[in-house]
Formats: structure tokens, C-alpha cells, sequence
């Protein structure tokens, strides 16, 4: 098979020696390739630019933006993406079943592209941007862009830096007492919320190996999942957080959490502009938010 192995060398877990054996042992087997991303949106042209050359698989050593860009490049076409472990939470790969060490991982995909483990799946679709596992809207996109102005620190220590800047965001970051934004399903309106989650496939994310599954519903198979935040005081946020690690009982019961799973479609409305991140990859304020769910429109390489 020809395959474009895309790297980001930037990524938490990517070096040159590990770029250098991952691509020597898969071209025991296969026509490999290698690209680097370079810039954001790089990557997506650069699979986009593989999809149209015919290649049949794009590998992406990287983090989960990086990842999430390749994506959007493949989506609609026969190309496969291939996730490998690059980052320092890979969620997407970890969610498919991917090993966390590369060398593992490696040896996953070269079994997966011998049995042409392909699968055809869905993803969301958040006003034109396509995302694997998530789009976040409000806090936890606030959070995000307080973890990137940490700048290079993130690449050692990720996980702890999430925690703290989460608690930054909370207490100084973020408006406790205006709503940000309303949600439109269908007929229903869901109003005044500080923070909602839209999920595509579960875990939402990991902190270090525990997964935090806000809709333990959604998989690969499953529309979308949305999890709306219409109060925002302290207890709330860490009871959500410690049940989405445990049984999810607080999330299900307490007043002032919304969740819908089955969702092929909804509207986020602004009440000022907000945050709202895909995947991880922060994107911005935006005034509103078209997110549909996207069948048939990527294939994966599964372990």
C-alpha cells in the first residue's frame, strides 16, 4: 500500500528516533512517504493533497489537533487515517483501540493494513469544521486556550497543566454570572448554558490512563451526544467531573445538567460571543454554532 506517514514534530510524545524507526518498519511492508506538518491547517492539506494522489492510507504521528486536521483532509474520499500515538493524550487512537506505546501501535497498524482492517464511520460536523471525538463549547474551551499559553510546558507535563488551568479559568477566567449561550434540538430549547459538550464517540478525553466518559452512549456507530451545563458553581463542575470517571449517576441526576444522546443536529446560540474548541484544537469565539452529524464520512484503520 502507499502510505503518507504525516508527523507533526512539535507533538508531546514525537522524535526524530522514533520518527525514523516508525518509518522504517512500515516500509518493510509498504510504499511510505513522509510529510511534516508545518503550520495550523497544514496538516489537512497535506491529506487532502494524499487523498487526490492516491495514496490509501495517511498515518499521523501527532497529537489529537493534528490528527483532527487530517481528518477534515480526508473526509469524503477512499483514503484511510491511520492514528498513531503522538500526543500526550491521543484520544482518538486510544478510543479505537490503538496501543499507547508506538512500538506496539506500530506493529498494530502493519497487522491492520495486512487484514485491510478498514472501517467506514461518522463524525460531527461543528459550522464546517469536523471533529473525531469532540466539540466543546464555552468553559472547557476557555480552558484549553489557557493551557496553550503555556506554551512549550504543555509538552512535558499536559495533564496536570489541564487540571490547573482549569481551576485558573474557573475562578478568573470566566463569567459566573451570564449564560453564554442556548441550545436548539429540534423543538426543544435548552437555555442559559455556561458550558456543553458535544460528543461523537466516548471517552471525551483521558487524564492520564482514566477516561472521563461525559456519554459512555456514543461510539463510532452513534450520532451525536450533547451534555449542556445551565449552572456553573463549583460543586456541579466536580461532581461532573469525579461521575464521569465513576458511574455517571451525579451527571444523569443532577438539576441543571441537560443530556441528549441520539442527536443529528443542533443550533448554539450565543447570548455574547464564545469559545469553542474541536478535538482539543481551540478555535476561537464565534456568535453561533451550526453542529450536524456527518455519516459515511471518513475511514478509519482499526486495530
Amino acid at each position: 500500500m502507499r502510505v503518507l506517514l504525516l508527523v507533526n514534530a512539535t507533538a508531546s510524545s514525537v522524535t526524530p528516533r522514533k520518527r525514523v524507526i516508525l518509518r522504517k518498519e512500515l516500509s518493510t511492508r509498504h510504499e511510505v512517504e513522509v510529510a511534516e506538518t508545518s503550520r495550523r491547517g497544514h496538516a489537512t492539506r497535506l491529506a487532502h493533497a494524499a487523498a487526490n494522489d492516491g495514496f490509501d492510507v495517511v498515518a499521523v504521528l501527532a497529537g489529537d489537533g493534528t490528527l483532527n486536521e487530517a481528518a477534515d483532509g480526508l473526509a469524503g474520499t477512499s483514503t484511510a487515517l491511520a492514528p498513531l500515538p503522538g500526543g500526550s493524550t491521543n484520544v482518538y487512537a486510544r478510543t479505537l483501540g490503538v496501543p499507547v506505546d508506538l512500538g506496539a501501535a506500530t506493529s498494530a497498524l502493519l497487522a491492520s493494513l495486512e487484514r485491510r482492517s478498514f472501517r467506514r464511520t461518522g463524525v460531527g460536523l461543528a459550522s464546517g469544521r469536523r471533529f473525531l471525538f469532540n466539540c466543546g463549547v464555552g468553559f472547557d474551551a476557555a480552558v484549553i486556550r489557557r493551557v496553550e499559553r503555556y506554551g512549550e510546558l504543555k509538552r512535558y507535563v499536559s495533564h496536570p497543566l489541564h487540571v490547573v488551568a482549569a481551576f485558573e479559568t474557573w475562578f478568573r477566567h470566566y463569567d459566573h454570572a451570564h449564560p453564554r449561550f442556548d441550545i436548539t434540538i429540534g423543538s426543544e430549547h435548552i437555555d442559559g448554558c455556561y458550558f456543553a459538550i458535544v460528543t461523537k464517540t466516548s471517552p471525551y478525553t483521558y487524564l492520564g490512563p482514566r477516561p472521563i466518559h461525559v456519554a459512555p452512549e456514543a461510539t463510532l456507530d452513534t450520532p451525536l451526544s450533547v451534555t449542556a451545563f445551565q449552572r456553573f458553581d463549583a460543586p456541579t463542575l466536580i461532581g461532573a467531573a469525579v461521575s464521569a470517571m465513576r458511574s455517571r449517576k451525579f451527571i444523569e441526576r443532577r438539576r441543571g445538567i441537560v443530556h441528549r444522546a441520539g442527536i443529528e443536529r443542533l443550533t448554539v446560540t450565543g447570548r455574547t460571543d464564545f469559545p469553542y474548541q474541536v478535538d482539543g484544537d481551540d478555535l476561537g469565539d464565534t456568535a453561533g454554532l451550526d453542529i450536524a452529524y456527518e455519516p459515511d464520512a471518513i475511514t478509519v484503520v482499526l486495530p
